[in-house]
């Protein structure tokens, strides 16, 4: 493991100060100068944006990467979108976040026993990072997983499921993604599927809070939290 990563903080401070990829860094400076209409008067972050939670997690939840106007505003992980208030709503309802919702830094959010972490760690334009880009942050999320004790991975959509096989270095015939798909890896973590809690899939009822929960809840019986 490289000097530099040899904790969570040190990831962080490595990832808030990463310039390594200058479309990524032009979008999301230019979309924190320009903002949006109804977020004028906030400063946005504009910076790649950190894993955060509870350094004590078993289980992890790996999205895609940061919201233009969600996380590349308030600096947090799901925090600011449509996306994020479905998310924080789940996790509350089975006890590993202390409040529904997730407004700003500071907002009081608390999470149990969950680590949460992205990919790519800038937010992309159109949602869609290249193939380099997301090459290129993949050392971020490698030293996350190695420095937490989890051992489930929650994988919020497709793009997020391919990145932890790619981290967790797979061998053999790749599992696909689906709702609820389980892969065991060799290094004894769990993977878990869940759909992305994009408006796409929410407000067309292919993802349910239901099925949001159960996914959490059976992340919580592999974790062995009560």
């Amino acid at each position: 493991m490289d000097l530099e990563f040899t904790s969570l903080a040190r990831v962080e401070a490595a990832v808030v100060s990463c310039r390594t990829c200058p479309r990524l860094v032009a979008w999301r400076e230019h979309v924190a100068a320009t903002k949006r209409a109804s977020f004028q008067e906030w400063e946005y972050w504009g910076r790649p944006v950190p894993g955060f939670g509870d350094p004590k997690a078993r289980i992890v939840t790996v999205g895609l990467a940061p919201a233009a106007h969600g996380a590349n505003r308030t600096g947090r992980m799901f925090t600011g979108d449509r996306s994020g208030d479905w998310l924080f709503a789940s996790l509350h309802r089975v006890g590993i976040a202390n409040q529904p919702t997730a407004t700003h830094v500071g907002d009081g959010l608390e999470l149990r026993g969950l680590w949460m972490s992205a990919p790519v760690k800038c937010a992309p334009p159109q949602n869609k990072p290249t193939i380099e880009e997301r090459d290129a942050c993949q050392r971020f999320l490698v030293h996350e997983l190695a420095l937490l004790d989890a051992r489930v991975i929650v994988a919020l959509g497709a793009f997020g499921w391919d990145a932890v096989l790619r981290v967790l270095r797979w061998d053999g015939r790749k599992p696909r993604f689906g709702h609820a798909a389980e892969a065991t890896a060799a290094s004894g973590h769990v993977l878990l599927g869940c759909y992305h809690p994009s408006q796409h899939n929410t407000f067309t009822g292919r993802l349910t809070e239901d099925m949001t929960d159960a996914v959490f809840q059976r992340a919580k019986q592999l974790a062995g939290l009560s």
